[in-house]
This record gives structure tokens, sequence and C-alpha cells, in this order.
């Protein structure tokens, strides 16, 4: 899994490990609010690879980005 890979990797500083894995919950979202565009299903896929990103994210120490009102 390229989260465990990203936390694990001691060559990157937490910076930028919080860096890629902003990245990554940045690309799920896009991914996710595609597929809600679709027919209606509860269960998109992408919310369990949102969770291990969070979760990676507060192991890290990352602040909870603002959110603005196009947000999910």
């Amino acid at each position: 899994m390229r989260v465990l890979e990203i936390v694990e990797d001691d060559s990157l500083t937490t910076e930028q490990k919080i860096a890629e894995l902003r990245e990554i919950e940045s690309e799920a979202r896009g991914l996710q609010r595609a597929a809600s565009e679709g027919p209606m299903d509860d269960d998109d896929g992408w919310q369990e690879d949102l969770r291990q990103v969070r979760l990676a994210l507060d192991k890290l120490g990352a602040k909870e980005p603002k959110k603005g009102a196009a947000s999910l």
C-alpha cells in the first residue's frame, strides 16, 4: 500500500510525507466526487483509502486543512 510505504520511508522528512499523503488524499477525494456523479452507490470504494490516509496524517501530526464551501 502506497500510504504505508510513505509513512515508513526513512528518506523522507515528516513534511515530505505529509505533502505526499495530502496529494493522495486530494486525488482520492477527486475520484470520490467523480464517482458520486454516477449512479448512487453508498460505497464508492474510496472511503477506506481516505480513512487510511487520514490515519497516517494524524500519526504524523498533520493538522486538518481548512475546509472551504466546496469541500467534502
